[in-house]
């Protein structure tokens, strides 16, 4: 019987240390975990810079400033090349005409810097002249280029000036050729001025 016992015991020690590796691996399989998928980041959307209370001015061919543009906090994002701006304010500088202020809550920069979107409590003020009173215009939403001294949007404004109340939906302001033009649902009231 002992003998019967060697001899299947002979017949399984070729196969014996194929057995113990198997287990072997099977152990370290079940010790060793796989690590977790860290994403890379690129899809996120996360600022890469912060910047407070900037201030940027942009100089004419005379050297004297164009446009200053001041905001509380910019925020660049890499993964859309986009740049934010929060409480912004933004001087436009013309020759022979008054200057346009604006501000907004919120806004974004275009990836060319050609182009801003403010959203937000918007106003927009163009200084008074020898020829006009102060004109102050306020909506959600106001999209402009500074290069061109234009600037429009598709919501509803308010206009006012010394004699003037103007609500319409929609506008486009061009600075430089000095002409503002309401697109739908114009209604003025007018304040006369007795002496």
């Amino acid at each position: 019987m002992m003998v019967g016992r060697l001899q299947r015991l002979r017949e399984w020690a070729p196969v014996l240390p194929l057995l113990l590796l198997l287990g072997a691996t099977y152990w370290l399989s079940q010790q060793v975990h796989t690590l977790p998928h860290e994403p890379d980041g690129s899809k996120r959307h996360d600022p890469d810079f912060i910047v407070s209370n900037l201030v940027a001015t942009t100089l004419n061919e005379q050297g004297t400033p164009h446009f200053i543009l001041s905001a509380q906090k910019m925020l660049h994002y890499p993964d859309n090349d986009s740049t934010h701006l929060v409480d912004l304010r933004l001087s436009s500088f013309y020759p022979y005409q008054p200057p346009v202020y604006t501000s907004a809550r919120q806004g974004e920069i275009s990836s060319r810097g050609n182009e801003v979107f403010l959203r937000d409590e918007v106003k927009l003020v163009r200084a008074a002249d020898a020829t006009q009173s102060e004109m102050t215009l306020t909506t959600t939403y106001l999209h402009a280029v500074p290069d061109l001294g234009q600037m429009d949007s598709d919501r509803p404004v308010t206009m006012t000036d010394a004699h003037n109340a103007i609500h319409a939906v929609g506008m486009k302001f061009d600075n430089k050729a000095r002409v503002i033009k309401l697109l739908a649902q114009v209604r003025s009231q007018h304040e006369i001025i007795r002496h």
